[in-house]
């Protein structure tokens, strides 16, 4: 179980707000949403691998987008009836951290989904750094044959 007290801590208001009460960040106006960067995206409160810029694009929407995550295994999704909407909720497996939706209106040719996923509940690691940071398991995403 994570301690509520060492987020509050350890994560900005903001990260706190988003992963550990549902709360979702303004579009456009979050550091992911157009990153253009090569890398993967991380749990801010586990660290666990949940994106990668391979499967990034941009829906227009103002959050970042991805058709699908790295490892179904580390995504739950829940039925979310706030705001007098039906959405999907995802969430991330180990930490339970609200990460955002997922929609049925993604890119037809890579599955139909859009994870929708708030900046403020990931950690983008650059392929320039992730050996160092412990990653380097995934730089196999980023060879020629899966490059874009």
């Amino acid at each position: 179980m994570v301690d509520k007290k060492d987020l509050r801590a350890r994560l900005t208001p903001l990260q706190f707000a988003v992963t550990q009460e549902a709360a979702t960040e303004p579009p456009f106006e979050n550091p992911y949403w157009n990153n253009q960067e090569k890398g993967i995206y991380v749990d801010i409160v586990s660290g666990i691998p949940l994106f990668s810029s391979t499967d990034q694009y941009d829906s227009g929407c103002g959050w970042p987008s991805f058709t699908k995550p790295l490892n179904v295994q580390e995504i739950t999704e829940r039925t979310d009836l706030s705001y007098s909407m039906i959405r999907t909720e995802v969430r991330s497996q180990k930490a339970n951290s609200h990460l955002g939706h997922v929609f049925n209106d993604g890119p037809a040719e890579k599955g139909g989904l859009r994870y929708c996923i708030n900046s403020a509940a990931l950690r983008f690691v650059p392929i320039s750094e992730m050996e160092s940071q412990g990653y380097g398991e995934y730089l196999y995403l980023f060879d020629r044959t899966h490059s874009s």
